[in-house]
């Protein structure tokens, strides 16, 4: 059977253990059925998410000129606290920055690899956990905007690392440390202007459980330009990542903009 589309990060439901969708224009596959299956992929061609022509991927799935564009790939997306459409500032599209950044968001600790700060939007509870590989996560303070959530983490990145060790969180080697602990740590250090938002009484620790039969010992990073064709038995799936049995692993998100073909064994 074979399949073929561009790119994008799977969609995931909050299942035991998460269920992983890859979605093409017209068809999906079920990534958890594919488990001890032997999987080929192909490289094909790019097409940009945003213009959609047959351009090398710059970032985030976008060519060159559309990234430096369109406001889906402005600074604010990555750091939070440039953010400034509750000011009603413009930086790309007025419109489109007050829709996300004036919704309400979330500051938590994650544990990924090692525990992690970091900002989503309410509406992305608990897929953004989900798709960095997190083993368990819990809010910390909810916030109106983004802007609010972004100096929030910057306060707290002081403390605190704000990105994932990908290779550990593929290899399974996870910190133990205590979520509700390590939240009732921060009260002291989030801005004055954010300590009304401080969720005080939460202790609700959300666990995340991956469908991985094996966890790779040392991993090998799967560059589709490099290597425009692979085929492996596929044996896990954590955070956009597909893990294969000779330890290779394959970024579906950071692969966003790539069409391939997939055929199944």
């Amino acid at each position: 059977m074979q399949f073929q589309g561009v790119l994008t990060k799977m969609k995931t439901e909050f299942t035991e253990p998460i269920e992983y969708y890859l979605v093409f224009e017209n068809d999906f596959i079920n990534m958890n059925q594919l488990l001890d299956k032997k999987i080929s992929i192909s490289f094909v061609k790019y097409e940009c998410l945003n213009c959609h022509l047959d351009k090398q991927i710059y970032r985030q799935g976008f060519c060159k000129s559309c990234f430096y564009e369109i406001p889906q790939a402005a600074d604010w997306i990555m750091r939070p606290e440039l953010s400034k459409a509750h000011l009603n500032e413009e930086d790309r599209d007025l419109a489109y920055e007050k829709s996300v950044q004036i919704q309400p968001h979330i500051v938590y600790l994650a544990l990924s690899s090692d525990v992690k700060v970091g900002v989503t939007r309410k509406a992305q509870v608990p897929t953004r956990w989900i798709d960095q590989g997190a083993t368990q996560a819990i809010e910390v303070v909810e916030v109106p905007n983004r802007y609010l959530a972004g100096i929030t983490e910057v306060a707290l990145k002081e403390h605190l690392t704000d990105k994932t060790n990908w290779r550990k969180m593929l290899t399974n080697i996870i910190a133990d440390n205590n979520l509700i602990e390590e939240k009732d740590r921060l009260d002291d250090f989030l801005p004055e202007e954010v300590k009304p938002y401080y969720l005080e009484n939460n202790k609700k620790v959300y666990d995340l459980n991956y469908p991985v039969l094996q966890y790779p010992e040392k991993v090998k990073s799967l560059n589709l330009e490099k290597t425009p064709e692979f085929t492996g038995i596929l044996k896990g799936i954590k955070g956009q990542y597909l893990i294969f049995e000779d330890n290779t692993v394959f970024n579906v998100r950071g692969s966003e903009g790539y069409v391939v073909s997939i055929q199944l064994a």
